[in-house]
């Protein structure tokens, strides 16, 4: 075998007795901290990321070290890729005015709602998921995922699910793009049934009016959706769930919230209001 590798007898000899050195032990935990990191983000999360994660256990490392890290171990982050507009806007229904115009950042919770549908696709037909997003946290508070995407199926069950989370208990802008589900008497007369909601539509042919719903629905698409291939609704639903609401909702680091969670950045804010 020293022959064949071209080295000493005795440096064999003495390699076999060698102790790994302080920087190779180092190296081997960092690296299974890496490891577990990008398996807990479902191996969604790129090195920013996970360097944060580490971070948050006291590990000190840099991001490039985590990247090299990651190319040796060719772990990649998910790619987001692009998806199909669903809105149906070719109706003559009234229209209101973009109020929320582009302000994603009211920095209080239930001041401002934002609200769209997406589809999903089934080996037994589309799917079509409804999702209502508080601006103040980025939490997604309300959702259904329906066979149809008749507004009694699909936004109007996602708004009381929001409703029901986060009572409207002052002046709340509801955001969202010009569908006919947004726009017809039924869903219309559920939100007028409260004074304190005001109607926002984005602007004609405008997805940058309605970005943070584009931007959630292009994550879920990417991380969870694309990496499925979904049997029927059951099914479905329980991995929209999880995604949801054990992982988008109280884990995954949002970079648009400083890298928190929803959920971390709620209790964050709230103390700072409370302060305030």
């Amino acid at each position: 075998m020293c022959s064949v590798f071209k080295v000493s007898r005795g440096g064999f000899y003495k390699w076999t007795i060698s102790s790994p050195s302080k920087r190779s032990i180092e190296t081997q935990i960092l690296e299974t901290e890496v490891l577990h990191a990008f398996e807990n983000s479902k191996r969604i999360y790129g090195s920013p990321r996970i360097t944060l994660e580490l971070r948050k256990k006291d590990i000190k490392i840099s991001r490039p070290r985590v990247a090299r890290m990651m190319r040796k171990a060719k772990l990649r982050s998910i790619v987001k890729k692009k998806f199909k507009i669903t809105t149906d806007s070719g109706h003559k229904l009234p229209v209101p005015e973009n109020v929320l115009d582009r302000d994603f950042k009211p920095g209080v919770i239930g001041a401002v709602w934002v609200s769209d549908i997406t589809y999903i696709r089934t080996k037994k037909g589309w799917l079509y998921l409804t999702t209502v997003i508080d601006l103040g946290d980025r939490k997604i508070i309300g959702w259904a995922l329906s066979l149809t995407m008749k507004a009694v199926d699909s936004v109007i069950p996602a708004f009381k699910m929001a409703q029901s989370r986060r009572p409207i208990i002052q002046e709340l802008i509801f955001h969202s793009d010009r569908g006919v589900q947004y726009a017809c008497n039924e869903f219309r007369c559920l939100l007028e049934k409260n004074p304190l909601i005001i109607r926002s539509m984005s602007r004609k042919g405008n997805c940058w009016d309605n970005a943070v719903a584009e931007s959630f629905f292009k994550t879920i698409k990417a991380e969870c959706v694309y990496q499925h291939k979904f049997t029927d609704k059951e099914q479905a639903a329980l991995i929209v769930f999880e995604y949801i609401e054990t992982w988008y909702n109280r884990k995954r680091l949002h970079s648009s919230l400083g890298y928190l969670s929803p959920e971390e950045f709620g209790r964050n804010l709230n103390k700072q209001n409370i302060a305030a």
